[in-house]
């Protein structure tokens, strides 16, 4: 029997409904995160005892049914973790799935399983949800690609919801064509002919908080760049200074708790406490009765944060919807329609397992600072792999205007190719 590095809650086998050699998935494989509603099979949610006192699903939820009519064929539902609350990884009742390409790292969540059953060649693809980025950071501590989608764009009916702000529907895939006709089917959107990037922005300060080299990070992408669409292209950009003087309103989550962090952008971590606080506000709104009402047994990390959303009020809550707005504003003035902004996905390689939390602090600081860009302004982001680094794999990210998912897709399908033979030939 194949190992199946942890990542399975179930396996089943759901077949297409109506199988055909037409169909754009046909022959493929794919994983659903325990967080999609599926006819006959309850949504656990990460967490027993949700499992326990919820009934089975009446419906499937239109992202997985559109797979399946796909061509598709789903062979069960991944492991995540606890009420999607962690970017870690580890669920604490059933058990962490193993990074593939690491077997003492960290896979990265909440989209855990959905990323190992990818990354360790057990489906062709694989459905997952990212709200602060948790399709994101699993798809770079796995060495995979990883989409979060513009916000609104895919359907998040039949998902169990975390925050409605935040929430997306997100896909992972090994193969760049895979990973192309699995976002053209749940964007609804056709083919289109390929549009170059008008320009191409390189965030040196995000870089900058990263622990990898940004030469390790940028190099094989700028010379991909420069090959494929020229050099002129490229622009660098200090995005902190830029969202620090076009999004006025974050100047209230600027005063509290910069002071003293070298390594902090503080426009971007005020960034990451506003899109915290609507979180864990909407979080409370979703899920309060029910924690009250059954008081979980909740893992380590998780359970601190439940306890503080059971805590959030409205207090400022209006200010980070006018955050939202200012920071899509701006934004869509830097990029335009098809600009492309280079950043980290995260600010360094997967921590070991069974790290102490508090000793994550900074790490998850930095890490919430580059997420929120696209979390906040509600942009397409995509994580691409660039192959490993002391043994541990690292990635950087593109970030695209809220609408321009297809324009995304496409400059991945373009680059891909040539960003892996860049890697390879420089590293």
């Amino acid at each position: 029997m194949a190992v199946q590095y942890g990542a399975f809650m179930e396996k089943f086998l759901l077949q297409p409904s109506s199988p055909s050699d037409q169909l754009p998935l046909t022959g493929l494989t794919f994983a659903v995160k325990d967080i999609f509603d599926m006819d006959g099979h309850v949504t656990g949610f990460g967490n027993p005892e949700w499992l326990r006192t919820h009934p089975p699903a009446n419906h499937t939820a239109p992202t997985v049914s559109t797979i399946l009519r796909g061509g598709a064929t789903c062979i069960g539902r991944t492991i995540m973790d606890e009420m999607a609350y962690s970017i870690n990884g580890e669920n604490f009742h059933y058990g962490t799935p193993q990074n593939p390409c690491a077997s003492d790292r960290v896979p990265g969540g909440s989209s855990s399983g959905s990323a190992v059953a990818v990354g360790a060649n057990l489906v062709d693809f694989s459905l997952g949800t990212d709200t602060g980025g948790s399709v994101r950071v699993p798809a770079s501590y796995c060495g995979i690609l990883g989409f979060r989608p513009s916000h609104g764009a895919v359907s998040t009916s039949g998902v169990v919801p975390m925050a409605q702000s935040f929430d997306t529907v997100g896909w992972f895939a090994r193969d760049p064509v895979v990973f192309k006709k699995v976002g053209l089917l749940l964007l609804q959107q056709p083919e289109v002919e390929h549009q170059k990037p008008t320009q191409v922005l390189i965030a040196e300060d995000c870089f900058k908080l990263s622990s990898i080299p940004s030469e390790r990070l940028t190099q094989a992408f700028v010379n991909s760049v420069k090959k494929l669409f020229g050099g002129h292209l490229i622009k660098q950009v200090n995005l902190g200074n830029y969202v620090e003087e076009k999004v006025p309103s974050l100047k209230q989550f600027m005063i509290e708790g910069n002071a003293g962090n070298e390594h902090s952008i503080p426009s971007l971590a005020a960034l990451a406490r506003s899109l915290q606080l609507l979180q864990r506000y909407e979080f409370k709104i979703n899920h309060e009765e029910w924690v009250r009402t059954y008081n979980p047994h909740l893992g380590p990390g998780i359970s601190e944060r439940v306890s503080e959303a059971m805590r959030a009020t409205d207090e400022n809550i209006d200010l980070c919807h006018s955050i939202k707005i200012e920071l899509r504003r701006a934004l869509a003035a830097l990029l335009e329609d098809f600009g492309v902004l280079a950043i980290p996905t995260v600010p360094g390689p997967p921590p070991k397992l069974n790290t102490d939390v508090s000793e994550l602090h900074d790490f998850r600081a930095k890490a919430f600072s580059l997420l929120s860009i696209a979390g906040v302004s509600g942009f397409c982001q995509v994580s691409i792999p660039l192959g490993l680094y002391n043994g541990l794999p690292v990635s950087i990210s593109l970030v695209a205007n809220h609408g321009s998912d297809g324009f995304l897709l496409n400059v991945v399908h373009s680059l891909y190719n040539t960003l892996e033979e860049e890697v390879k030939a420089s590293f």
